[in-house]
Formats: structure tokens, C-alpha cells, sequence
């Protein structure tokens, strides 16, 4: 699996944003996605998640705010960004997990697209 995330770019505060992340593979719309945010010198942290079937989790921190949606006919996830905050400044990433097969065994394999930077200005 490839996802490309894009979509970032300098904002000021109170502003609005969204990210896309597209993937490849024919099972997209099986699968939950993810976006997660790390900003310098802090871990990364999930932001806010979509499952297969549609329903969506948030941060305590984005919601409200924030919203997490998906195309399956465009193998597309999107971040809809309102109301930022500087404190959202960050590296944004999409993230998903596909199952791989050892012997009798299944594990999940964490799938990561490449980041794109979201700076918001006060």
C-alpha cells in the first residue's frame, strides 16, 4: 500500500485547511485510515481515525474542529482543518493497516504516507 499525503501549507491562526491523502490498491474501502500529527520535538499523536464502515474518532485537542472523511471510489481520505490554532502546527501523516501473513499467523503491518507540514501563524 502507498498513500500520498498533500494538501499542507502556512495558515494563519483561525484559518481552515485540507489535507488529502490518496492511496493505491483495489481494497481501500475495507480498510480504517488515519491521520496522525507530530510536531518538532514531540511524539507523534493520533489525530483522528475513520473506520471502514464510516464512523470517525477524534484528539480531545481537534474536536469540533476537525473533520475525517473518506472517498472509496477515489481510494481518498481527507482532514478538513477549521479553526486552527498554532498549536496544530505540524507534520500531518496518513496512516492504515493491512494484515500480512506468516504461516497460520496474521499481524498487522502499519502503512505510512509521507507527511506534509502544517504551520499556523498567530
Amino acid at each position: 500500500v502507498q498513500l500520498q499525503a498533500f494538501g499542507g501549507g502556512l495558515v494563519q491562526a483561525g484559518g481552515y485547511l485540507r489535507l488529502s491523502c490518496a492511496a493505491s490498491g483495489s481494497t481501500f474501502s475495507s480498510y480504517d485510515m488515519g491521520w496522525y500529527r507530530q510536531a518538532p520535538g514531540q511524539q507523534r499523536e493520533l489525530v483522528a481515525t475513520i473506520r471502514s464502515g464510516g464512523s470517525s474518532a477524534y484528539a480531545d485537542s481537534v474536536k469540533g474542529r476537525f473533520t475525517i472523511s473518506r472517498d472509496n471510489a477515489k481510494n481518498t481520505v481527507y482532514l478538513q482543518m477549521n479553526s486552527l490554532k498554532p498549536e496544530d502546527t505540524a507534520v500531518y501523516y496518513c496512516h492504515t493497516q493491512r494484515p500480512y501473513y506468516k504461516g497460520a499467523f496474521h499481524y498487522p503491518r502499519d502503512y505510512w504516507g509521507q507527511g506534509t507540514q502544517l504551520t499556523v501563524s498567530s
